[in-house]
């Protein structure tokens, strides 16, 4: 149990610190902040120049910087009631497939003899025509004791292997959507758009090793099937702790005049209010420019092998009217294809139906959720198996008292 008097104390103890960690944090804030507001009057091909001859600056602006005088797009839209937002958001999804694929994981761990695992993927599709039709299902995978034990390197254990087995199988069956809307548009549809609960930036932490490169070829080999399909997806971040337009302003500011911060995140930069001047993104609906995604310690492969150019790229989009911004990761052939504003407005309209958050994401998850009943029921399961097959399957005791208590 949590001893509150314990807490409080320890609290008090660190009060100095907290206090100066704010105090700096703020002062760095408003640097950081009236060096990005300053972006918004640079042109796109200044800003290029400039980052001329760096290879990772985090963030290059697109086109978009030079339609405007802020790195803010604002919707342009405001309605009285909920019920009106709704009704637009009903006419932008109409007859459009919105698809999303969530997964959860189990890993009974040391509780168990027998390494055994798995990893459940639910998919939710919604045509969103006027009969309702929609279409939700689940994959479900075993984590073999072969598959576990082998590992990558000797910085892999079950956790982060069962992990990347949840990760394959959700990519997989976005794919396969992915290949089923190929030719949409010769079929005269409407934008289709498939959902990714996650990056599809990931970063490197140096050394690298066998396991990254296991995820980036598994969200790479996505974005590349989703350009050649002309099938479009988002990767929505809910809580982004990127750092690409904090590292943008870095680069830019080549004199070093400007403190350089290694505690702030985007969504911060972008929400915070600063000096009595509102946050840089503060509208429902309204956006940031979308910039390509040039992030530091990231893979070589996240870059076209003929162009160099580079993949993929994001934009932040407020989604409620209070907390902070939302961050789409976008690969650029949409941008290039000028259907990202189509594709925006599907994510704002599937934001409405789900009250700050996809629609469709938030079906897929609450399908794939693995609850402690459906973990009881596996490793019955799992026993049953084990005992027609005469291998050896026994649950800890102290899982068992857990069990017992709880």
């Amino acid at each position: 149990m949590l001893y509150p008097h314990l807490l409080s104390q320890a609290l008090e103890s660190k009060r100095e610190e907290f206090l100066r960690f704010d105090r700096v944090w703020r002062e760095d804030m408003g640097d950081y902040s009236r060096r990005l507001r300053a972006l918004g009057g640079l042109s796109a091909q200044d800003v290029a120049a400039t980052l001329s001859g760096v290879k990772e600056p985090g963030a290059i602006p697109s086109g978009e910087l030079d339609d405007k005088t802020s790195i803010v797009l604002p919707f342009g839209r405001s309605w009285r009631t909920h019920e009106e937002a709704r009704r637009w958001a009903i006419a932008t999804l109409e007859d459009r497939v919105t698809f999303a694929a969530d997964g959860s994981q189990l890993v009974p761990g040391r509780d168990i003899s027998l390494p055994v695992a798995a990893v459940q993927v639910a998919l939710f599709e919604n045509s969103h025509t006027r009969g309702g039709q929609y279409r939700k299902e689940a994959r479900f995978a075993v984590v073999s004791p072969q598959e576990l034990l082998e590992g990558y390197d000797d910085r892999s254990n079950a956790d982060t292997i069962v992990s990347l087995s949840r990760f394959r199988l959700e990519v997989e069956v976005l794919s396969e959507w992915i290949e089923s809307k190929r030719g949409w548009q010769e079929r005269g549809e409407r934008t289709p758009i498939g959902f990714f609960d996650g990056t599809l930036m990931i970063s490197i932490a140096l050394p690298k090793t066998k396991l990254q490169d296991a995820y980036v070829d598994v969200v790479v080999n996505l974005v590349k099937l989703s350009r050649e399909a002309r099938v479009p997806i988002v990767g929505f971040v809910d809580q982004s702790y990127a750092r690409d337009l904090v590292w943008l302003l870095d680069t830019l500011d080549s004199g070093k005049t400007g403190t350089r911060s290694r505690s702030l995140f985007d969504t911060q930069l972008l929400h915070a209010s600063i000096e009595e001047e509102p946050p840089i993104l503060n509208a429902w609906g309204d956006r940031t420019i979308f910039c390509y995604c040039v992030r530091k310690n990231s893979s070589e492969a996240f870059k076209d092998e003929e162009s160099g150019e580079p993949l993929v790229g994001f934009t932040y989009l407020q989604t409620t009217g209070a907390s902070a911004p939302a961050r789409l990761d976008i690969p650029v052939w949409i941008y290039q294809a000028g259907l990202l504003n189509d594709v925006v407005d599907a994510v704002r309209a599937e934001c409405i139906s789900g009250l700050g958050y996809p629609y469709a994401i938030e079906a897929a998850d609450e399908a794939a959720v693995i609850s402690a009943r459906d973990r009881e029921q596996f490793l019955r399961a799992v026993q049953d198996f084990a005992e027609r097959e005469s291998l050896p399957f026994g649950v800890s005791r102290k899982a068992a008292s857990k069990v017992r208590r709880r």
